[in-house]
């Protein structure tokens, strides 16, 4: 017999799998798990109408969480959706105790994103995004488990508010930002009055200081603008002249 008939009744009896690096296969040989175990990476050859074979892809996959209009605890509509990133962790368990690991996470991760947020205030949901994505990863990562599927990410990707109600945030905050400053100006304000108060005791105490301030305001006055100043004596500058003549 020659080689090229042989390799044909082999290819004929044999059933030839290349199972790559990210990949495992599971061979079900009379409905029973050969080996008991998965298999890869390697070539396989499979028995025909004797054995049956699923390829699990152990990769990193993501999917979208379509949005979710939940009631928040504090009675207000929102939309919510998010991203979850998983693989397959034990390819035997996610054949066999789960019919479609794909949908049935999908599933999963939208129902646990309702009940979660439904048991959050909306301030709650707006600030605590960190925090709900990481409970979120716990809860699903511990459902999936025993289906050998491994949570590793989750994320909330946005929060959608109606329209009017963002309005009115808009408003409160805006609000809010007024009386912060009106609420800084009249500090300021207390606080010049304080350090001219006390300046004017400092200078009402000291005449020579009174004295100073006032070159000071002329000095001042003769910079900004080009005027002719009356420049009064002080009475005490002339007492000494006055007593010289009276003598």
């Amino acid at each position: 017999m020659k080689c090229s008939h042989i390799y044909l009744l082999f290819n004929v009896i044999f059933l030839k799998f290349v199972v790559t690096e990210y990949e495992r296969l599971i061979i079900f040989r009379l409905g029973r798990v050969k080996d008991g175990r998965a298999k890869g990476p390697g070539m396989f050859f499979l028995l025909p109408c004797v054995d049956d074979s699923r390829k699990v892809d152990l990769r990193t996959v993501s999917f979208d969480v379509p949005p979710q209009d939940v009631l928040s605890k504090d009675s207000v509509t929102v939309s919510v959706d998010a991203v979850v990133y998983y693989r397959v962790e034990d390819p035997l368990n996610a054949v066999i105790k789960v019919t479609n690991y794909c949908s049935s996470t999908r599933l999963l991760a939208m129902t646990t994103l309702r009940n979660m947020l439904g048991t959050k205030n909306l301030s709650e949901l707006l600030s605590e995004r960190e925090i709900i994505s990481s409970n979120m990863k716990t809860l699903l990562d511990n459902a999936t488990n025993e289906w050998g599927v491994k949570i590793e990410r989750v994320e909330i990707k946005d929060v959608c508010l109606p329209a009017r109600l963002q309005r009115a945030m808009a408003t409160e905050a805006e609000a809010t930002r007024e009386a912060k400053a009106k609420i800084i100006t009249a500090e300021g304000e207390l606080k010049v009055s304080h350090a001219l108060k006390l300046a004017s005791e400092t200078i009402q105490d000291n005449s020579t200081a009174l004295q100073l301030r006032y070159l000071q305001t002329l000095s001042n006055i003769s910079t900004e603008k080009n005027s002719t100043i009356v420049f009064p004596v002080p009475l005490e500058f002339l007492s000494g002249f006055i007593g010289y003549k009276s003598k």
